[in-house]
This record gives C-alpha cells, sequence and structure tokens, in this order.
C-alpha cells in the first residue's frame, strides 16, 4: 500500500510538492495535466518534465488523476475514434514516465456537484456540502457561476471552461440517451482501450458517480455494487478496475462500503482508493467532514480493515478535507486537514498490521 496526496501541477496549488513530502506517511502524489484540452494527447516532453518536477521533490508519480474523457466518446458519437485514438496515445507517453494507475470517470456533463463549496460548521471549518433541491434548482450556467465564485482562484477539475458552453446542450443531448446505451459506449471505449493499458502496465480505475444517483435525466451507471460489478464484467482485463471512493459511494445509503471494499478488493480490482468521511443529513443532502469515524456516517476503519485484510497493495489517498485554520485553498484540497486525514489513515493501516503480526 502507497499513501499519496493529489497535487495540481503548473502553480495551480496552494500546496507544494515540498509540504507534500513532510507528511509522515506520503511516498507520492496523483497529479495531471488540467491545461491540456480534453480529446488532445498529453505531450510527452510535459510529462518527463512534470516527473523531474517530482522527484526533485523527493517524491513520486505513478497515478495520473485524471485523463478526461471526451464527451462525444461517452456520447458515442462517430467522432469518438479520433479521440480513443489520443487517448491511447497518452496512455503511451504516460508508460514512458512509469505511471502505473490511471484515475478516470465516464460521467456524464457533470464530474461531480456541489451545492456549497464552503459551507460553515459549528466548530468553524469549512467544507463542501450537497443539498439535492438546491441543486435541482441550478441551472448549468449559475451552477458553474456557484462553483467558481468560491474557488478561490483555483481550477476546479471537472469543471474546465472549455466544457462550461457545452453544458446545457449536453443535458438536453442525453436525454434520449438511455442506460443501457450509456454501457454499450462505456464497454466500446474499455474494448478499445484496455488492450493497451495492459500492454502498458497501466491499472485503469474508474471513479463512481458523485453524487451516485440520477441527476438532470442523465445516465449515472457507477453508483452501487451490482452496477460495479456490471462495469467490470464488461470487460475481464486485470487492467480493468475501480477507484473505490468512500465518499462518493458513501452517499448512497444503500451501500455498505466495507463489504464491497471487501469483495472488489479481494477481486484485485481496487488499484486506488478515495477514503473521506460524510455526515449524511438525508437521502440525498450531505456535507462532507473530517476524516475518523465519529466526525461521519462512514466507518473509516472497517473500510480500511477490509482492504488491509484482502492484501490491498495499491494506492490511497485522503480525498477531500475542510478547510481549517484560516487556510485560503482550492476548496476540499488544503494542506492542512488532508495531512490531519492521511496521518489518521496512516494510523489505522499501521495498527491493523502490528494486530496482524
Amino acid at each position: 500500500m502507497k499513501l499519496i496526496l493529489r497535487w495540481f501541477s503548473g502553480g495551480d496549488d496552494s500546496v507544494t510538492l515540498q509540504q507534500i513530502k513532510q507528511i509522515p506517511g506520503i511516498v507520492g502524489v496523483a497529479t495531471s495535466l488540467s491545461d491540456v484540452p480534453v480529446g488532445e494527447v498529453w505531450p510527452l516532453e510535459r510529462l518527463i518534465a512534470l516527473k523531474e518536477e517530482i522527484a526533485t521533490a523527493g517524491l513520486e508519480v505513478e497515478v495520473i488523476e485524471s485523463v478526461n474523457i471526451h464527451e462525444d466518446i461517452k456520447k458515442g458519437l462517430p467522432t469518438r475514434d479520433r479521440y480513443i485514438e489520443n487517448y491511447i496515445k497518452t496512455l503511451a507517453n504516460l508508460s514512458i514516465i512509469e505511471i502505473k494507475c490511471l484515475c478516470y470517470n465516464f460521467m456524464p456533463v457533470f464530474d461531480w456537484i456541489r451545492s456549497d463549496l464552503a459551507f460553515k460548521l459549528a466548530d468553524g471549518s469549512s467544507v463542501m456540502s450537497y443539498r439535492q433541491e438546491e441543486v435541482l434548482r441550478m441551472n448549468p450556467l449559475n451552477m458553474a457561476e456557484s462553483m467558481f465564485s468560491k474557488a478561490k482562484g483555483y481550477s476546479l477539475p471537472g469543471w474546465e471552461e472549455e466544457r462550461l458552453a457545452a453544458m446545457a446542450r449536453d443535458i438536453e443531448y442525453y436525454q434520449n440517451v438511455t442506460v443501457d446505451q450509456y454501457w454499450a459506449n462505456l464497454q466500446y471505449f474499455l474494448d478499445a482501450v484496455l488492450p493497451y493499458a495492459e500492454r502498458y502496465d497501466i491499472k485503469m480505475a474508474i471513479h463512481p458517480d458523485d453524487p451516485p444517483w440520477p441527476l438532470f435525466g442523465l445516465p449515472k451507471v457507477i453508483t452501487n455494487a451490482e452496477n460495479i460489478r456490471t462495469f467490470l464484467a464488461l470487460n475481464d482485463s486485470p487492467a480493468n478496475g475501480l477507484t473505490f471512493c468512500a465518499g462518493s459511494l458513501g452517499a448512497n445509503l444503500d451501500n455498505d462500503l466495507p463489504a464491497m471494499a471487501k469483495e472488489f478488493s479481494a477481486r484485485g480490482r481496487i488499484p486506488f482508493a478515495h477514503l473521506r468521511n460524510i455526515k449524511r443529513l438525508s437521502a440525498q443532502d450531505f456535507d462532507e467532514s473530517a476524516h475518523p469515524n465519529s466526525y461521519g456516517d462512514l466507518d473509516l476503519f472497517a473500510i480500511i480493515k477490509a482492504l488491509h485484510d484482502t492484501g490491498f497493495d495499491g494506492y490511497i489517498r485522503p480525498d477531500h478535507g475542510r478547510m481549517i485554520w484560516g487556510e485560503e485553498a482550492r476548496p476540499g484540497y488544503g494542506l492542512y486537514d488532508r495531512a490531519l486525514g492521511i496521518t489518521y489513515l496512516y494510523g489505522l493501516w499501521e495498527a491493523l498490521t502490528k494486530l496482524q503480526c
């Protein structure tokens, strides 16, 4: 198991590599070239420079999060083959800098949604929160305006500027796409890309839908255990896996996260785990929270134990954190609370390892 932290390259992060290096247990970062337009090939020379920058700080980069999938692929349009070819070329370049895991998602239009990026908790910290009714009252443009108003001037992954203009049209397009068609479009992508992922020794790790339920009439498919089984059955390649995101999957009250972690880790299908906690307010409303069990509704100890007991040897990061101690940073991605989170996860893993001895 390797503990890592997400880091945004190109000066788009308030947290430095030198600060990350000082967090106990951290060995590397998950990162990306977020300024490369969706669907274009990631330049090899930039990837080499990125790896050298991270290595100079004494850290490794074996996880990319993420190479976004062009909407034409998700829609199943004839133009998808060109974008898939570019995706495969990017995989080849990633293999040259020895990337081992690629986190990606197949969510239509929105990678993730929150109604508030800086909701104040009683203790004075702020978190990202989700209120279903508030989200349903939004349209894509005022949703984006609301998101960016609290982004502290940083980019928001999944809300890249070039995607915003097409959001309303894309939502309308998907009203005529059935869930079965969407599954077929996902399988088409997997069948084309996974042979190359195997060749390049890169584990593809799909991220669950966030939130994990239908929204605006969009097809949502990575939401629960049954759907994840369906996804894995689309292509049985050993490179076909899941990013186990506790916060995303945990928003669905019906999901048994320890059982899911145990099942899919035992099958060797979880190369990457995002571990954080949430406080559920209703079936479709929640606040993100501090990581320890007593602050949320997810049992991170049981999840970590399920991974540990099944021989998990992939990557773990603490995912989002609160904004605490006056820090000004990209929502969810400050230094302080994520450092607390990773130390908590590290302690749980160390305790389980010692108990096993």
